[in-house]
């Protein structure tokens, strides 16, 4: 099979139609970060699944005629000004409603209480477990007996509230080498901590089902203190 790379890379470009697609580009990559500017974010971390649905949105509005002959800016600064009228009005009913606001924005969700994991149906868990065990490690947390609470908040973050250091529990281990020792056969005599849930049992070789989420994988678990 043979490639037409011209056809690939090329096209149907028009070579004097380049300068003009720079130009264009220029102006709708300004105008989206400016009404970024407008509404108060400096990162997307800070952003809501509504504020994210706004940026798609202007993005889409802003990526035809980057390029498009027969796509007119002042079209897009048309759409760009409805986009905008519309964020305005709903964060405005927003910061009259709480339960407006709930709807848009969603609740925020406790992920660990007591040093384990809230137990929840499977559709209501928004976040990767590898992904958040990333979120610990990052702020030098090394097994869930450790954290008091953690609250997944609509923007995305994740709030966490400590154990004094003489309240520790045992935890489930969060750090890779030592959380991929899990096995369904206990060994020896010892406290694990079920790795779906978090519940630490003490346990005695065999085979032994988790009281709480009835899974039946186990990892040794740990009450070190954490490191600040």
């Amino acid at each position: 099979m043979n490639l037409n790379l011209e056809k690939i890379f090329i096209g149907d470009l028009d070579f004097t139609f380049a300068f003009e697609i720079i130009i264009r580009t220029l102006i709708m990559f300004s105008m989206v970060l400016f009404i970024l500017r407008m509404a108060g974010k400096k990162g997307v971390r800070q952003l809501s699944l509504f504020e994210v649905a706004i940026i798609i949105a202007l993005g889409s509005a802003a990526g035809d005629p980057m390029f498009n002959k027969d796509a007119s800016i002042l079209t897009s600064v048309v759409v760009f000004a409805a986009i905008i009228a519309l964020y305005r009005l709903i964060t405005l009913l927003a910061s009259k409603s709480e339960k407006f606001e709930r709807i848009i924005e969603g609740d925020p969700l406790y992920v660990i209480e007591d040093g384990e994991f809230v137990l929840l149906d499977d559709l209501s868990h928004t976040f990767a477990k590898d992904e958040f065990f990333a979120e610990m490690r990052q702020v030098s947390i090394e097994h869930l007996g450790q954290i008091k609470t953690a609250i997944l908040e609509t923007n995305g973050n994740i709030s966490f509230y400590y154990f004094p250091d003489d309240e520790v529990k045992y935890g489930l281990p969060i750090q890779p080498k030592v959380y991929e020792k899990k096995s369904e056969e206990i060994k020896e005599k010892g406290i694990y901590a079920c790795t779906y849930c978090g519940k630490t049992e003490e346990l005695e070789p065999g085979t032994t089902e988790c009281p709480q989420c009835k899974k039946k994988e186990w990892v040794k678990a740990l009450n070190t203190n954490r490191l600040t």
